[in-house]
């Protein structure tokens, strides 16, 4: 089985830089999309896919943040957002299918200043519930742009980030929190010396000198660890400031 996840920093955007193409190469059996940046009623009929079904997760707020899950099966449950979570940013689809489940997730940024980390804590904590309990019925497959570099391995500059999002101590040890509770993080225990990024920032050229983050992954409930077979970081695909990153699994 092959997923592939993918913040697309808008997904009207990425149509016109070559997203279908991406998609038609990747031929997924489950592809997710985080920061969608649309409404339902906005949808093209070149964002569908035939042969796969499609569940959407808008924000209220129009414009900002959404998750979509593309899937060839369909799934035997469809929940959105999480339990607690009332702010309504469409970030969370989870699906349950026979023998695990598939959440996908786009975790709120902390915003300049941490501005709004107090705010993240409490949804990582919310997430996490919601997790150990899909994870105590059946194997729970996570991805998404967790939008936070877990270890200095993961971010380009670390010396210049720890009171920055993404990096600060506080998301990192909700990272730290979350793998103890029974996930792995896949391309990290596949990989653990690789330097791979999956974000860039478009100024300075980041991309270009490769100064980037890998804030987006796939984890997975600790028992099923060791049916995953390969954790890539697609990051010669444009079209975002966020890369592809894809999940190969015998499940």
């Amino acid at each position: 089985m092959k997923l592939v996840s993918w913040n697309v920093n808008g997904l009207r955007a990425c149509m016109k830089k070559g997203f279908a193409d991406f998609f038609m190469t990747a031929d997924a059996d489950i592809f997710a999309v985080q920061e969608t940046k649309m409404q339902p009623e906005q949808l093209e009929d070149d964002m569908r896919f035939t042969g796969y079904h499609m569940y959407m997760n808008s924000a209220e707020r129009k414009g900002y943040s959404g998750t979509l899950v593309y899937t060839r099966s369909e799934p035997l449950s469809v929940q959105y957002e999480i339990e607690g979570d009332t702010t309504k940013e469409g970030r969370v689809i989870t699906l349950e299918y026979p023998d695990f489940y598939f959440v996908c997730a786009y975790v709120p940024n902390s915003k300049e200043g941490l501005v709004r980390l107090p705010y993240r804590m409490e949804w990582e904590e919310l997430l996490k519930a919601h997790l150990r309990k899909l994870d105590a019925v059946k194997p729970v497959i996570y991805t998404g742009d967790l939008n936070v570099a877990h270890n200095e391995i993961d971010i380009k500059n670390p010396e210049t980030n720890h009171k920055n999002a993404g990096f600060s101590d506080e998301e990192r040890e909700k990272m730290t929190q979350l793998l103890a509770a029974g996930f792995r993080d896949t391309f990290r225990t596949l990989y653990p010396e690789e330097v791979k990024y999956s974000w860039w920032s478009y100024r300075f050229k980041a991309r270009e000198r490769n100064t980037g983050w890998r804030i987006d992954y796939f984890l997975v409930s600790e028992r099923i660890m060791d049916k995953v077979t390969e954790a890539g970081i697609h990051n010669d695909v444009l079209g975002s400031d966020h890369c592809p990153v894809s999940l190969n699994i015998s499940l």
